[in-house]
């Protein structure tokens, strides 16, 4: 089996990559996990503790493989209004559960849930689902990459 042990960020490298891993959120998130990629080879990746993989990011193999990582499409909720306080209100609330969260120009996206989905509506945000890779801001000790591609 292959062993991944190395991140390189999407906007540090232009190496063509040799296959392509299709990773939701949740498996972005594990740095020591077996994976499949999207040829069906198994492989392993062995992270640093804490690596999280954003779309864009290649992963280089012991043997020198050149890995893109892509961002899964998922179920997502779409919040969203024309009032900033109200927005600020959600986000807070959110953070306050510790929700992963995407904040776009056009409003929050988190992983779709119908409790949180009801607490944004009683807020006065309108919410949709949508499936589209999701992108959450990353923590506070994590960087600051804002960068989005789909």
């Amino acid at each position: 089996m292959r062993i991944f042990r190395q991140r390189i960020p999407a906007r540090t490298s232009d190496a063509p990559p040799d296959a392509a891993l299709t990773l939701a959120y949740e498996r972005r998130i594990r740095s020591r996990q077996r994976l499949c990629l999207d040829n069906g080879e198994e492989i392993g990746l062995q992270l640093p503790r804490g690596t999280i993989l954003r779309h864009g990011d290649r992963l280089l193999g012991d043997d020198g493989l050149v890995v893109l990582v892509k961002a899964a499409r998922e179920p997502l909720s779409h919040a969203r209004t024309e009032d900033p306080l109200r927005l600020a209100r959600a986000c807070y609330h959110l953070g306050n559960r510790h929700v992963p969260l995407q904040i776009d120009p056009d409003g929050l996206y988190y992983l779709r849930d119908d409790v949180l989905d009801a607490l944004l509506q009683g807020l006065g945000l309108a919410v949709a689902h949508v499936e589209a890779p999701f992108h959450p801001e990353p923590g506070a000790y994590q960087g600051h990459d804002h960068g989005r591609a789909a």
